[in-house]
């Protein structure tokens, strides 16, 4: 079968440039469809093509007539489900009898939002194995409701689809990424700040918090699974030459034992590259040596979720962690030398003085690149359940995480100033 994945290109809507001229809160950035590029990788058998409309806008048309898919895949954020949808019915109306799959972290969240007309299948969560089990069961004409983590659209009805009990399987770690089919994309996947290539690997998927605010565990149904040691090296090996590695993972040391065996393989074999990864502070406080023996490997920033600055505010997210070991770990990542990179959340309930609070904070705990989102309800969380009869803005265009979506206490006008001042401030200073 022919089988083209699609990569949507840069999308969403900025409220606040559209409705008030501030243009300097954008953040963009582009890194290679790590997740396209593993499915790729378990289906075999198969002529596989990737195209990458981050890097590549306008090259749909040209690799369906180069590769005449017979199913053709598209993954998707929540900010760019409209443009899947879009994209679905254009890719229905110029291939004949083509099969249309859509997956990605808002499939996974929100599965009756795709239970369109210009779609046929949604892949819930970890599509690896499932959709290579999709593949088969259409080439030999077979039952694919039976499919765990497959929903079959039925537009104008309520599909029935059945929950897949994800397990370190679905990982399928004997399957390397295929890395081979971004290629033409690789000068496009650039670290900004250094000027110098980057690559992703996954080391695990999924997370075993509750965050009130996060989609990462309708991937893994809230489960936390790490690939095998020998799986991750393999995958920085045939990364080649690029100098830094981006372990994309949300939880990347969750598992301490798996993150030190990877550290000691990566120095017993000498593979001198620098590492990005994601660490939540309250690892870092429990396990300092840890994160020592990553430095000595190679380790040159971590992004860690701070989201608030104080205990109420945490709790109110359900972040299950406190302000005084964020502080703590901020302590012990600065004694060795590594980066932070901090994402903070502003609520669009701030007024003056929490803006206030909140720049002091990361001035004066050196947060060497701090990354500032709005609290946004993504559609399939808690936040989402909680806030949904607030939502002033229900087109998912605006849910890049830079827009308020919920009423401002201070008033769009005056919120998305302040804002864009914060975010202009803290990038003025930023190092990595």
């Amino acid at each position: 079968m022919n089988i083209l994945l699609v990569n949507p290109p840069n999308c969403g809507r900025s409220i606040p440039e559209e409705r008030y001229g501030i243009d300097s809160i954008k953040q963009i950035f582009r890194g290679e469809p790590l997740a396209l590029e593993a499915l790729a990788g378990n289906l075999e058998g198969h002529e596989v093509g990737i195209v990458d409309l981050k890097a590549e806008p306008g090259g749909l048309q040209s690799a369906i007539n180069d590769l005449r898919p017979e199913l053709v895949a598209l993954t998707g954020v929540t900010c760019e489900a409209n443009t899947v949808l879009r994209l679905a019915g254009e890719i229905k109306e110029s291939v004949n009898n083509v099969t249309v799959v859509v997956g990605g972290i808002h499939a996974s969240n929100d599965p009756l939002f795709f239970n369109r007309p210009q779609v046929d299948y949604v892949v819930l969560g970890l599509g690896k194995a499932s959709l290579q089990e999709l593949v088969a069961a259409l080439e030999q004409g077979t039952d694919t409701r039976a499919i765990p983590g497959v929903m079959k659209t039925n537009p104008g009805h309520r599909p029935g689809y059945a929950a897949r009990n994800y397990s370190t399987a679905d990982l399928v770690d004997d399957k390397a990424p295929r890395y081979d089919l971004v290629a033409r994309y690789r000068d496009s996947y650039v670290l900004s700040s250094l000027g110098i290539k980057m690559g992703f690997v996954s080391t695990a998927f999924g997370c075993p918090f509750n965050c009130g605010f996060c989609c990462i565990g309708g991937l893994t149904g809230g489960r936390y699974l790490t690939h095998r040691t020998e799986a991750v090296l393999r995958d920085i090996r045939l990364l080649g030459d690029i100098p830094v590695i981006r372990l994309l993972d949300a939880n990347t040391f969750g598992d301490p034992g798996q993150a030190r065996d990877i550290a000691a393989r990566l120095q017993a074999e000498n593979i001198r590259k620098q590492y990005l990864a994601d660490v939540r502070s309250d690892t870092v406080v429990r396990h300092p040596e840890l994160m020592k023996q990553w430095k000595e490997a190679g380790l040159r920033a971590v992004i860690i979720g701070f989201e608030e600055i104080d205990d109420l505010a945490l709790a109110r997210m359900n972040k299950a962690n406190k302000a005084a070991t964020n502080t703590a770990a901020i302590e012990i990542l600065h004694e060795l030398g590594i980066t932070i990179v901090g994402d903070f959340i502003v609520s669009p309930e701030y007024r003056e003085p929490e803006f206030d609070r909140l720049e002091r904070y990361i001035a004066e705990h050196e947060i060497d690149l701090p990354m500032i989102t709005v609290l946004t309800p993504l559609p399939g969380t808690a936040l989402h359940g909680e806030m949904q009869d607030r939502l002033t803005e229900t087109n998912l265009d605006y849910y890049t995480l830079t827009n308020a979506v919920t009423p401002t206490a201070l008033g769009d006008e005056l919120f998305y100033q302040r804002y864009a001042d914060l975010v202009k401030k803290c990038h003025a200073k930023a190092r990595l």
